[in-house]
């Protein structure tokens, strides 16, 4: 595996492997594919310590939907999309689905490759309130599940750590389920706002782009974490490297050859920037548009 590939989506570290048609120890890759509505569903399942240190991430489920035609589909796109994220949903909540859910919109609302959760949490029906206001016969009568939310920022906006603002609100709200929505990186420039990555292993929050804070998971928290995110960004130096790469294999250059300059490449001051689309404005409202709807059709009515 390549141990400089910088990315969120536990599909590309699979896919990295030399040996991909191999199987890994620990690690099992089912593929779906839609071909009706162009979308395809790849599950990873590290099993156990083996696959964790072979994939260099926790043991447990990793969903990728992968919907090219999403970054500039209408609405009639949208809808199938939303439909997949929704049932994955259901398969990772099980019966928490029909409990106490506790959204959280992960980043910086004033930095739109980072505003993804925000806008998400926006676009959401929440609950709760309600419940509370009205009494759970109210809540029988309506078919409503039980839903709140909340966007807590940044640690430079709020200057605490995103985990220690969730666990003050389970400590007073009891929520049996947390969905953490946050933008992630990806290793691929095609795979960029196209691509939705669910997890029962939870996140941390902004590992993609190196700038690591404290987990947000089941162990942290004593509560099932379910983490939603879309990739928004490539590092600067991964494109480069792709693109030199092919230009010196077709030109006759050696692997050692290869490695050496790219490794070079590595070390310039491009190794801490990062990609994003110019349509990222639009992107962002039209996916987290697409991922609220999934969570209202599966928190906020109860089934």
């Amino acid at each position: 595996m390549n141990s400089k590939i910088r990315t969120d989506l536990a599909l590309e570290v699979r896919e990295s492997f030399p040996e991909d048609d191999v199987e890994i120890k620990g690690v099992i890759l089912t593929e779906d594919h839609d071909e009706k509505n162009n979308i395809k569903v790849s599950t990873v399942v590290i099993k156990d310590e083996k696959g964790a240190k072979a994939m260099q991430r926790p043991i447990g489920t990793y969903i990728t939907i992968e919907a090219p035609d999403i970054d500039r589909a209408d609405e009639s796109y949208c809808k199938p999309v939303s439909e997949e994220i929704s049932r994955q949903l259901k398969k990772l909540a099980g019966d928490l689905k029909r409990e106490e859910i506790l959204v959280v919109g992960l980043g910086n609302r004033d930095v739109t490759p980072d505003a993804l959760g925000p806008q998400v949490v926006d676009n959401l029906f929440i609950t709760r309130h309600l419940i509370n206001e009205y009494g759970n016969e109210f809540q029988k009568k309506n078919h409503l599940g039980n839903v709140s939310a909340i966007s807590p920022g940044v640690m430079a906006q709020t200057g605490m750590e995103t985990v220690e603002i969730i666990k003050g609100i389970i400590k007073e709200t009891k929520p049996k389920l947390l969905i953490v929505i946050d933008a992630l990186a990806s290793r691929s420039v095609s795979r960029v706002n196209t691509t939705i990555q669910l997890t029962d292993t939870g996140i941390s929050p902004g590992s993609g782009v190196g700038n690591n804070r404290k987990a947000i998971d089941e162990a942290s928290l004593g509560t099932k974490v379910i983490a939603l995110g879309v990739p928004t960004v490539v590092d600067a130096a991964t494109i480069v490297a792709d693109a030199l790469t092919g230009y010196m294999k077709n030109t006759g250059f050696g692997e050692e050859d290869i490695d050496k300059f790219i490794t070079e490449i590595r070390e310039q001051q491009i190794d801490n920037m990062f990609v994003t689309p110019k349509n990222i404005d639009e992107s962002i409202k039209r996916i987290s548009f697409t991922v609220s709807e999934a969570l209202n059709s599966c928190f906020a009515q109860a089934m």
